[in-house]
């Protein structure tokens, strides 16, 4: 039976040390194929996450993964970071924490993250598909009135300036 490694360990007591002083827990990690993070934030094969309780929901750090949900742009999204691949947790107030010696990616893990990049999946067929709307009356397509209140939900502007509140009592 082969030994487990302390590393989830070391990870679950520096972000219970983080949040105990107040501070807000990063996790820092190399993205491969086994990672499933937000592809448009990571940097040089790498994410740096925000793992705090206001920014998480269902955080779970075992022994062979670390999963949330969190939101990006708005967008709620499931993360899930193996701990072999965390490069360091730290908090963001003083940079305390620990750094992991970096495993190099194999060649596979390059690819296949790469292909996943680029390569996205077509939406399952219970998923809803997700378009943009003209951003404008020129936009829309020929045949549609950009009057028609069914079709154009967005109340007209006043005066094409800065938008105001409007307290009623």
């Amino acid at each position: 039976m082969s030994e487990i490694s302390t590393k989830p360990y070391l990870l679950r007591a520096i972000y219970e040390w983080c949040t105990d002083n107040g501070y807000t827990p990063y996790l820092a990690a190399r993205v491969d194929a086994h990672t499933r993070v937000p592809m448009q934030f990571v940097k040089n094969g790498e994410i740096v996450l925000n793992i705090s309780f206001e920014a998480t929901s269902g955080l779970k750090m075992d022994n062979e993964f670390v999963n949330f949900s969190a939101r990006f742009g708005g967008v709620s999204r499931d993360i899930s970071v193996p701990v072999d691949n965390v490069i360091a947790i730290y908090a963001r107030e003083n940079g305390q924490g620990m750094a992991f010696e970096a495993t190099a990616p194999s060649e596979s893990d390059t690819d296949a993250a790469v292909e996943q990049e680029v390569n996205i999946e077509p939406p399952a067929a219970a998923t809803p598909i997700l378009t943009s709307v003209p951003s404008s009356a020129s936009d829309a397509k020929p045949g549609t009135s950009a009057t028609d209140p069914e079709k154009d939900p967005e109340p007209p502007k006043k005066g094409g300036g800065r938008p105001t509140l409007t307290r009623i009592k």
